[in-house]
């Protein structure tokens, strides 16, 4: 990446980050975790995390995507003076959360079954040991 699209890149997160958080939350929390900007800045894809206390990110995800062109409009106002043209805007869910909770959760099974495993071997070699 140039450091023109890094700078782009990183105010488009700030922006539609405030304008996310502002008007846009529909009962979740949402965060930018990254943005990636095309060499000729026309080209914007947003990686989005959601969280939702229903459990549901589908529903929150598909009304940012339903409202990108109200968003992108909003974005528009805000950055018109530090770039000639606005980025079209690709949003995508990014379950890097998700994933990172399923690992987490297969290593603590691992871990649960290595002791279990580690206690019943103990047991068997007092018994033998008699």
């Amino acid at each position: 990446m140039s450091i023109r699209t890094e700078r782009v890149a990183a105010l488009l997160k700030s922006d539609l980050g405030e304008i996310l958080q502002m008007d846009y939350q529909h009962g979740a929390m949402l965060t930018i975790t990254s943005v990636r900007v095309s060499p000729d800045l026309m080209q914007a894809h947003v990686n989005l995390s959601v969280f939702s206390t229903s459990g549901d990110h589908s529903d929150v995800f598909q009304f940012i995507q339903d409202k990108t062109p109200e968003i992108r409009k909003k974005l528009a106002a805000r950055i018109r003076h530090q770039v000639r043209r606005i980025p079209e805007i690709h949003f995508h869910l990014d379950d890097t959360a998700e994933y990172v909770e399923k690992i987490d959760s297969l290593f603590r099974k691992i871990h649960e079954g290595k002791s279990e495993h580690r206690s019943g071997e103990k047991g068997s070699d007092g018994e033998s040991g008699d």
